[in-house]
Formats: C-alpha cells, sequence, structure tokens
C-alpha cells in the first residue's frame, strides 16, 4: 500500500450541496436521486454545516412508504429548517491531508463523512465508503 497519499486523490470533486435556505424536502430528493448518505452545506461556498440522511430520519416522526421503501414522507419537514437539523460543528481536511490521517478520523468520530477545504472554499468530500473502495483496490 502506497504510503502519504493524499485525500485528494479519492475524495468526490462533484459535490453536491446545500445551502440554509434550502428545503429538507429538497435534501431528501437529492439523497435519494445521488444515491448518497451526506450533504455540505455552504455559504459562499464556505461549509457551513453537514446535513445526513441519518439527521432526516432521526426528525422524522410519521414514515410512509408510495411504493418505494426508501421513501419517507413527512409533515414534519415543514417544521424544520437545515440550519436546525444540519451538523454545525463539522470537522474538515484539508486535499492534502493524507488518507491514513483522514481514516483515523473517520474511525475515532461519530461521523461517517469530512468536507474537503482549501482556504475555507468546499473542494471535496470524503466518506468511509471512499476509504473502503480505495482500500479495496490495494488489496
Amino acid at each position: 500500500m502506497r504510503h502519504h497519499v493524499q485525500v485528494s486523490v479519492i475524495m468526490t470533486k462533484n459535490i453536491i450541496s446545500l445551502t440554509r435556505s434550502d428545503y429538507l424536502e429538497h435534501a431528501e430528493s437529492l439523497f435519494k436521486k445521488h444515491k448518497i448518505r451526506h450533504i455540505p452545506v455552504v455559504e459562499d461556498k464556505a461549509i457551513i454545516g453537514m446535513l445526513s440522511y441519518t439527521d432526516l430520519m432521526r426528525i422524522s416522526v410519521a414514515e410512509t412508504t408510495d411504493g418505494d421503501d426508501n421513501c419517507i414522507e413527512s409533515v414534519v419537514y415543514n417544521m424544520f429548517t437545515i440550519e436546525q437539523v444540519m451538523a454545525k460543528h463539522v470537522v474538515t481536511v484539508n486535499s492534502h491531508a493524507s488518507i491514513k490521517h483522514v481514516a483515523g478520523l473517520l474511525a475515532e468520530g461519530e461521523f461517517h463523512a469530512l468536507p474537503v477545504v482549501e482556504d475555507n472554499i468546499l473542494v471535496g468530500i470524503v466518506t468511509t465508503t471512499d476509504l473502503l473502495n480505495y482500500f479495496i483496490k490495494q488489496i
């Protein structure tokens, strides 16, 4: 396995993001459309929070399906804003951080995605899935 590989090698650069003024229904549609579990919340390209699909699940009181088992509809969504639901204290890394460092942060933390920033600007996101895929290729 190569040592000191930078996270920029495995991070997702085509970032799906939200703003604090977006609606939770929009967030849910992005999660489903792109089959992702974490969406950075930005303001002028700077990270201000992170919303996870689990965050939406936590506030969902009424779960129903419309034939799609992954479909979650809830009147609760209009009772909360993105800013109320998102994680506000987000750990970030820069694109030069090593994959080993990122793996350590994800292993120690209670989260599964890290925004990658350069000069406070969001440039990517790295997830536990990205790490696992990288490690699988190394075997």
